[in-house]
């Protein structure tokens, strides 16, 4: 019997979507491919007794497209969103080396990171993740889609930002796509908070999107190449090649704009906001856009963070040389990593991780003895790790378990609201009419699922599914 194919595209003028759905009847089976327009897509199969419940599955799905706005297409007329990395321009310190315990070579560039009381994590551009403990132990690996562009946590949850416009939620077993974003954004940069994305981007936008993957709102920036977004309760804030602005989460007002060279990076305390700068400095300045000092490097600077509220300030710049500063503005050390500039940085415990050009999360003694040791040129000696030899394959993203007992966990349904489709829980204890923030990859009307957790999101009036997510029978 021969073989059937429709191929519809959605791709909307104002950039909100831009994919595509596949539908194949091959006797008795379907397969069923989608993804964003120019990928190589997801794939499902399902099998049906005989060809003619295949066919009426089929022309159910394709309706099901049809109504939401997708229409009939030539396979490779419209192209793949563009993606832009950032130019790697870095050149050697000239500064005493910096006491390096260890360092992990990733393999690729590395601009992912993200440091707990436990763990360390690093995600480079071929899309890979690798978890490590505080003594450089390689805990998991998992491998997404595409390049990772920024590793971002928002209370319990662990987000990853990849060049294939995905946001994935890296709280499961299994990575899930939790936002989906314009496919004409060129993403830059991304920040959350209690569910609410921040997406900077190449053209200088900024954008806010709610838990339920859905825009806020969307505007030009004042300039272009916006490497900074940092997101807190009240603003989102915004670097770009003009300087720095505040905008309001909910409706995209913008607070203030402050003038500094072009950011390269943003990092955010509790009252202030810290922009890396080509200009050579990092600009610290209050949230209510009054600019409270810079601090001068020698060189563009990539990267920054800082000790809790800014009581150490650092910075990465384009010549592998990192800096630490005091709160005044004062100067304190410079010294070369050993292994690329830092594309992004974090502070915790006396210890400054980096990632690098070089693709190194390397792991620096930042204790007063050690610094004061390494300026005298003793360094301890590096403990080199590499990683494993053969590449994790793709997480099967969309792929989910399927159980019959529901066991310990919480029960939540997917079901049909105005032509959109809403998760929400039927375990009691729980507010029946709230919405639970759940990947849209893996929704179907009528699902149930088990999930490890549901917690309430710090604004209330949603859920946010958290851990494991499987189908019930």
């Amino acid at each position: 019997m021969s073989q059937e194919t429709t191929y519809l595209e959605l791709s909307e003028v104002d950039g909100a979507a831009h994919k595509f759905y596949e539908v194949e009847v091959d006797d008795t089976t379907m397969t069923v491919r989608f993804g964003r327009i120019g990928d190589q897509g997801q794939v499902k199969t399902s099998g049906y007794p005989d060809n003619a419940r295949a066919r009426a599955a089929a022309a159910k799905k394709i309706g099901e497209k049809i109504r939401k706005g997708y229409a009939p297409a030539v396979r490779g007329v419209r192209q793949k969103r563009s993606v832009s990395r950032r130019e790697i321009v870095s050149t050697r310190s000239t500064a005493r080396t910096a006491p390096v315990l260890w360092r992990y070579d990733s393999g690729a560039p590395a601009f992912g990171i993200f440091v707990d009381g436990r763990t360390c994590t690093v995600g480079n551009e071929r899309g890979v993740i690798t978890t490590l403990d505080h003594d450089a132990r390689v805990l998991d690996q998992v491998r997404l889609p595409d390049g990772v562009k920024c590793i971002v946590a928002d209370d319990a949850w662990v987000y990853a930002g990849c060049d294939d416009g995905n946001v994935y939620d890296l709280s499961g077993k299994i990575p899930r796509v939790a936002y989906a974003i314009a496919p004409d954004i060129d993403i830059y940069w991304l920040d959350i908070h209690d569910g609410v994305l921040g997406v900077s981007d190449a053209d200088g936008g900024i954008a806010a999107i709610d838990h339920e993957d859905e825009f806020l709102w969307r505007r030009a920036g004042r300039g272009r190449s916006a490497w900074m977004v940092r997101c807190d309760p009240d603003a989102i804030y915004h670097g770009d090649s003009t300087g720095v602005s505040g905008y309001d989460w909910r409706t995209g007002r913008e607070l203030w704009h402050t003038h500094t060279g072009s950011v390269l990076f943003g990092w955010q305390e509790r009252d202030t906001v810290f922009a890396g700068t080509a200009t050579r400095e990092v600009v610290r300045i209050f949230k209510d856009g009054r600019a409270a000092r810079s601090y001068r490097a020698d060189a563009p600077v990539f990267s920054c963070a800082t000790a809790a509220d800014g009581r150490y300030v650092f910075a990465g710049d384009s010549q592998s040389s990192i800096y630490c500063f005091a709160a005044d503005g004062t100067r304190l050390w410079k010294l070369g990593t050993g292994c690329g500039s830092a594309y992004s940085m974090q502070y915790h415990d006396e210890r400054l991780f980096v990632v690098t050009t070089s693709g190194h999360l390397a792991c620096i003694d930042a204790s007063e003895p050690a610094i004061r040791a390494a300026e005298a040129g003793s360094v301890p000696e590096v403990v080199d790790v590499k990683a494993p030899a053969r590449l994790p394959e793709p997480a099967p993203v969309t792929e989910v378990e399927v159980i019959a007992d529901t066991g310990d966990g919480v029960v939540v349904e997917c079901v049909e609201q105005g032509g959109r489709l809403r998760v929400q829980v039927l375990s009691t204890g729980y507010h029946r009419d709230w919405s639970v923030q759940f990947p849209k990859g893996i929704r179907e009307p009528g699902a149930r699922y088990l999930v490890t957790d549901v917690r309430e999101s710090g604004r209330g009036g949603f859920y946010r599914a958290y851990g494991d997510i499987r189908r019930l029978r």
